[in-house]
């Protein structure tokens, strides 16, 4: 069985290369032309010595995903689902902004966590993906658009770990990707545009403050635990109190001076005033250190499943100006893609149901308690 070479960062290539009898800067000449280049054919790697390719076409290969389906919305974003085997598939969406242009990755087949706003917490848990299979959701979506846009530069400036799966419940395979997102050799990007968001897996969120500080996102979606355990059940192991205090040691360590906090905005759940208050005293407390952040207000994209409405326009708004006239910076997200299912909680949500951990079909958590 060949070796993918889309599983290792440059640390990673530079030990395959040497245990190959290759010298390390082999290594980087090889690394460059994945990920830098996006070319996956060993022969056209014209600087590289023959007999390496020759060595490279017997034992490696870069292989990406087989793509299901591609579909584009009038507003420009395109989602691909990708095939990952025993019927599984995973999601991936690119939004193109006037200064930008955001892939936005998957890193599990299905999730594990159940959040009930959320189809593909519904689904269950199938899988962690590997290495090789978050970053070949940008090696394809980056060759791909360079190819139809005629483009030699950049077209993905930005990734966020915001598709399928909790990133930090598959933390040995997210590490090496995001080395490989960062390194100038491989797609040279920006820690700041680069951001991991999660659920609250507190643990994790200290160990990447030290192995792979990037930005980072939280989906919080509740101003207290008793509302929290019901909206986001991981809570029930890493409360608040503990997840802030995580956010806090973290800023030591990340590229940005502030916590994004992720906030899905439910009708008649956890859109009241009294909520949003809430919120500010959390932040904001009136005794102790207020934590920087800013809060991204997102309309939730309803489900059949799910038995939730999204917040009215009228008092989204309204919920966004307590925060703000608090000092909080605060933005609504804008809905891109949900024309075909590629906005924020939607992915995968026709596929097929998954299993969790235990085996045991996702529960919805009934929230209207």
């Amino acid at each position: 069985m060949k070796t993918n070479l889309l599983d290792f960062d440059l640390d990673g290539l530079v030990a395959w290369c040497q245990a190959q009898g290759e010298k390390k800067f082999r290594a980087v000449q090889l690394f460059r032309w994945i990920h830098h280049k996006g070319v996956s054919d060993f022969t056209q790697m014209t600087d590289l010595a023959q007999s390496l390719r020759n060595m490279l076409q017997e034992t490696a290969e870069v292989s990406f995903l087989p793509v299901v389906s591609r579909h584009d919305s009038a507003d420009g974003t395109i989602k691909w689902m990708f095939d990952v085997g025993q019927g599984n598939a995973i999601e991936t969406v690119f939004i193109p902004e006037t200064d930008r242009g955001t892939l936005c990755i998957s890193s599990q087949a299905g999730c594990a966590v159940g959040c009930p706003f959320c189809s593909t917490g519904a689904q269950g848990f199938s899988r962690n993906l590997t290495t090789a299979e978050i970053l070949a959701q940008l090696w394809f979506a980056e060759t791909t658009l360079r190819r139809e846009l005629g483009k030699d530069e950049r077209v993905i400036s930005n990734v966020v770990m915001m598709g399928m799966g909790e990133p930090l419940q598959n933390y040995a395979a997210l590490v090496p990707a995001l080395k490989t997102m960062l390194d100038d050799h491989g797609y040279g990007m920006s820690r700041r545009r680069v951001t991991v968001s999660t659920s609250g897996v507190v643990p994790m969120i200290e160990r990447l403050s030290q192995d792979c500080p990037v930005a980072l996102a939280v989906s919080l979606h509740a101003p207290d635990d008793a509302l929290r355990d019901r909206l986001v059940p991981l809570n029930q192991k890493y409360p608040l109190a503990e997840l802030l205090q995580a956010c806090r040691d973290y800023l030591a360590f990340a590229p940005r001076d502030f916590i994004t906090f992720e906030y899905c905005m439910l009708d008649g759940v956890n859109d009241s005033d009294d909520h949003a208050r809430a919120l500010v005293d959390l932040v904001r407390p009136s005794r102790g250190e207020p934590l920087p952040c800013k809060f991204n207000l997102i309309p939730f994209n309803p489900f059949p499943a799910s038995g939730l409405l999204r917040s009215p326009p009228a008092r989204v708004k309204a919920f966004a100006s307590l925060l703000s006239d608090a000092g909080i910076v605060t933005t609504i997200r804008k809905t891109r893609g949900d024309d075909i299912a590629a906005a924020c909680g939607q992915l995968a949500g026709d596929i097929q149901d998954r299993t969790d951990v235990a085996g045991r079909r996702a529960k919805i958590i009934p929230i209207h308690a």
